[in-house]
């Protein structure tokens, strides 16, 4: 089972989300803070899996909360859940060891799957959203840019060393490399993204 604790400022979307989760089975929700401070006085007490909060909140950010869980409460797990998809928070978010970041547009589908994923160790973060917190710029090298091209292609990895004359060991690597540069789901998910970016 695991325990979830709903951080949020307004009480209609907190039981919103809480209802929702309730009825998920394998989940259980062990409690509602409305900031950032009580919900370190919840943690304390009740020790949750997962923390899942909002991002602009009196007293305590969302951020400021996640951060302080990393410090304090390594083993708890957290995801910022947000209608603001602005590329400093997502980047604070993700140097702060978030989970996940999910907008609250999302459908329950999604959030309840990307709890999912976070309980088994991943990160859960819109691939569009994370590019728009890198920026702009191209983070791939030309290698990463050759291997992921070639990828998006549909060739195998023997073939794409075939043709960048590199072992298959080397090409794994750019492709590894690129995937998380992209906070991609695979190298064919990465190649689009990379693609659409105009980067390919």
């Amino acid at each position: 089972m695991t325990k979830v604790l709903i951080v949020e400022d307004q009480a209609l979307v907190r039981g919103a989300i809480s209802a929702l989760l309730q009825l998920e089975e394998g989940l259980e929700v062990i409690g509602q803070a409305e900031d950032g401070v009580q919900a370190l006085e919840m943690i304390k007490a009740e020790q949750p899996d997962l923390v899942l909060s909002d991002i602009e909140m009196p007293n305590m950010t969302g951020l400021e909360l996640v951060e302080k869980i990393r410090q304090d409460y390594p083993a708890v797990k957290t995801a910022i859940m947000t209608t603001f998809s602005r590329a400093g928070y997502i980047r604070r978010a993700i140097e702060a060891g978030v989970g996940g970041f999910i907008l609250k547009e999302a459908p329950s589908d999604s959030l309840l799957a990307a709890i999912q994923q976070i309980m088994q160790g991943k990160t859960v973060i819109d691939p569009e959203l994370a590019l728009s917190a890198l920026g702009d710029n191209d983070p791939l090298t030309d290698k990463e840019r050759k291997a992921l091209r070639l990828a998006g292609e549909g060739l195998k990895t023997s073939e794409i060393a075939g043709k960048l004359f590199l072992s298959e060991g080397t090409v794994r690597n750019y492709l590894s490399e690129a995937i998380a540069k992209l906070n991609a789901s695979n190298r064919i998910d990465a190649a689009r993204i990379a693609k659409q970016k105009g980067w390919l």
